[in-house]
């Protein structure tokens, strides 16, 4: 998808805070976007979960710059844009940077619509208070969630080869450490432990445990064998892939009471 260079700088100068005076006696001419300096621009970015780094240059045309990419991104249809677009126009229109004006920000949002418009689309508040995409010939909606089936966007390519180097050199102490131990606090559970993580002595089937708190206070408590490499049916081979039969006995040795209790 592409915007209009001028179209793309105009929503910029939205951005960075370049439109309207602070001392504007005129409403039609005063602020309604904060003023953000180059270390504000990276924030801004760094808060969309982008790896974008203002470089000092002109900061409207910089940002311009960083539109289009987010345009060229995988989207599903020419009155779609990118996810991440979206989710722009959603932080840039957040209630809570309101400027000059009440929490619904109509003049902010009317100067958005002008660039938007020039594209055929406009933006809108759900009532759930967030900036939401409309094109104007077709009406459709966008969606701030992302689709599981669109293809990888560049940077989560690249994320991607990262993290896959990294698996393939860590071991298997630093997949619990620093991958699972991580991702499990993140998703919620509590009483992470990466039991016998230090002495295998101590494991009794489970390199962690952890347990997870229902909305009915119910607690389910769970336990992780953590194997990297491959697993086979057979016998330990000579690559030393661990074998089923090992994972079941200590998938066993971790339902069974523990010893000493």
């Amino acid at each position: 998808m592409k915007f209009k260079r001028r179209n793309l700088e105009a929503l910029a100068d939205l951005i960075v805070g370049n439109a309207g005076r602070d001392d504007a006696e005129n409403v039609d001419e005063a602020k309604y976007f904060p003023y953000r300096s180059s270390m504000y621009i990276t924030e801004f970015f760094q808060e969309l979960e982008t790896e974008y780094q203002h470089d000092g240059s002109t900061r409207h045309r910089w940002v311009a710059d960083v539109l289009e990419q987010m345009l060229a991104e995988p989207h599903d249809g020419p009155n779609r844009p990118p996810e991440i677009f979206c989710r722009l126009i959603d932080q840039l229109m957040s209630p809570a940077d309101r400027l000059n004006e009440g929490s619904d920000r109509p003049r902010a949002l009317a100067q958005l619509n002008e660039v938007l418009g020039r594209e055929g689309f406009e933006a809108f508040y759900g009532e759930d208070n967030h900036c939401y995409l409309r094109h104007v010939g077709t009406q459709t909606v966008t969606i701030l969630a992302a689709n599981p089936h669109r293809p990888f966007s560049k940077a989560e390519l690249e994320r991607r080869q990262l993290l896959t180097a990294y698996l393939d050199q860590c071991s298997e102490d630093d997949l619990i450490e620093e991958v699972l131990l991580p991702l499990f606090r993140q998703l919620g559970y509590h009483r992470i432990t990466a039991a016998g993580h230090k002495d295998k002595a101590l494991e009794y089937g489970k390199d962690i445990w952890m347990r997870y708190t229902l909305p009915t206070q119910h607690i389910l408590y769970f336990g992780i064998q953590a194997k990297k490499g491959k697993l086979d049916a057979s016998g330990v081979t000579k690559t030393g892939n661990a074998n089923m039969a090992e994972i079941y006995n200590q998938a066993l040795m971790m339902l069974g009471p523990t010893p000493g209790k």
